[in-house]
């Protein structure tokens, strides 16, 4: 049985939250405040660094990644990677053999977390290279690729594969008992993103008047209206697409659901941000995804390109695509993992 986690006790966030006060210091120590300062302004002024936190605006990147995009060579790009997690600029996580580096989140409102918003900001406006983003254009192509063609390889076995990390009838009640307390204005039209083999459709064609199922694998997305079929839901769309689709542009969701399908996507805050265009005000996205984990067979036996996903990190990415949370719960599995099913609205209508 799933069992509610207060978010203070999960292991990875004590750990950081500890990491975080050793490297700050004494806030009240003037010399050590002044050296933080110092190691701040320093990480930022270097062209290539603030090149790097362009590039990681929208994505976690491994080292390697980073060193193709840039042209430049590991030992180098290390050096500057060091500096930044040193002055909390970016920080980093080992999945598996691999190491990927994100964004630093901001820490409190301090000069020091003033500046680093503050430069964060400066780094998004400025113009982003055409030829960097190509590059990181089609690094996004190939690991979409090599999601999609898991699927369409392993479609038949989906739900064994699922099983294997947290299976759907360890979180589908949690995620409906938060859909049906969520304070919506209408239950007009509903959206699922990847929703696998159409579990979840029931549920969202009983409690709305119109359900759209979109999904990139058209192998899961026929098992999805097979399903649908066979219990007579007769109010379901099914699109065959990203959440780049022209559809989704012409759609206002009252709700959408993401269940377990972020750890899949190339780019989860492009897919944050995609989604937030369509969601209708006084809306709900509800996203369901696994809390960081270092199980590196996942990537193989289940497709995972992401081994979950720091509480934070979808915050961040959230509030960055003008969204904030309104509600969060956190799962335990007997297996070892942890699920985080979180809420999240317009942040102009909260």
């Amino acid at each position: 049985m799933a069992l509610l986690l207060d978010l203070r006790a999960m292991p990875a966030l004590r750990e950081a939250r500890e990491d975080a006060i050793t490297a700050a210091g004494d806030p009240h120590d003037a010399d050590n405040a002044i050296e933080l300062l110092a190691s701040l302004c320093k990480a930022g002024g270097d062209g290539l660094r603030l090149r790097i936190l362009q590039l990681l605006r929208q994505d976690s990147l491994a080292v390697q990644e980073m060193c193709s995009l840039l042209d430049m060579r590991q030992p180098a790009l290390s050096h500057h990677l060091k500096v930044m997690v040193g002055a909390g600029l970016v920080t980093s996580r080992r999945e598996g053999n691999t190491i990927f580096y994100r964004r630093a989140v901001p820490g409190p409102q301090s000069v020091l977390g003033q500046l680093h918003v503050s430069l964060l900001a400066s780094v998004d406006t400025l113009p982003f290279e055409a030829a960097l983003q190509e590059r990181l254009t089609g690094l996004r192509a190939e690991r979409e690729q090599s999601s999609q063609a898991f699927f369409q390889q392993n479609a038949d076995k989906f739900r064994a594969q699922q099983d294997l990390i947290a299976s759907y009838e360890q979180y589908a009640d949690t995620v409906a008992e938060a859909l049906a307390e969520a304070p919506l204005n209408h239950h007009l039209t509903a959206l699922e993103v990847g929703p696998g083999d159409g579990a979840f459709l029931a549920h969202l064609s009983e409690r709305f008047g119109r359900v759209v199922a979109l999904d990139s694998a058209e192998e899961m997305l026929a098992r999805s209206r097979e399903r649908a079929e066979e219990a007579s839901l007769r109010n379901i769309e099914f699109v065959h697409g990203d959440t780049r689709h022209p559809r989704l542009a012409q759609l206002s969701a009252d709700c959408i659901v993401v269940n377990m399908v972020l750890h899949h996507n190339p780019s989860p805050a492009d897919i944050l941000r995609d989604l937030a265009g369509c969601l209708a005000p006084g809306g709900v996205l509800l996203v369901t995804d696994l809390c960081r984990h270092d199980q590196d067979w996942a990537r193989e036996a289940c497709g995972d390109l992401w081994l979950g996903f720091e509480p934070e990190e979808l915050g961040s990415w959230a509030n960055s695509a003008g969204l904030a949370e309104t509600a969060g719960i956190y799962l335990a599995q007997r297996n070892g993992f942890q699920v985080q099913v979180r809420l999240f609205g317009h942040q102009t209508s909260l």
